[in-house]
């Protein structure tokens, strides 16, 4: 599956769009790992154990919107966004969209 934060892909027309496919995911802070990043925030830095959940909260939006392009027969999804938002207090979400495409080559 070819993604694409563009419009289009090189080497290829879209010869059909299936539509807009998403993936989301809710993912809630560690109580650990809560009082780690306060502690953090009195001196500065990564917060690396944030920065590893919104990483692994990406990748597995990124999946659930590929496999639902897929089930529509999708070469590639075009137009990837990402958007974050606060469910409730302690949990945010993770949203990937696109659109689904079929593909074809372009000679050269």
């Amino acid at each position: 599956m070819i993604l694409s934060t563009t419009e289009e892909v090189a080497g290829y027309k879209i010869k059909e769009v299936l539509g807009v496919v998403m993936g989301n995911t809710i993912r809630a802070k560690h109580l650990g790992k809560d009082i780690a990043a306060g502690l953090k925030t009195l001196v500065g830095g990564e917060i690396k154990g944030y920065a590893e959940m919104l990483a692994e909260a990406r990748n597995i939006a990124i999946e659930r919107m590929v496999n639902e392009a897929e089930k529509l027969g999708a070469d590639a999804v075009v137009g990837v966004r990402f958007a974050t938002a606060a469910v409730m207090s302690g949990a945010a979400e993770m949203l990937a969209y696109g659109t689904a495409v079929k593909l074809e080559k372009i000679d050269t």
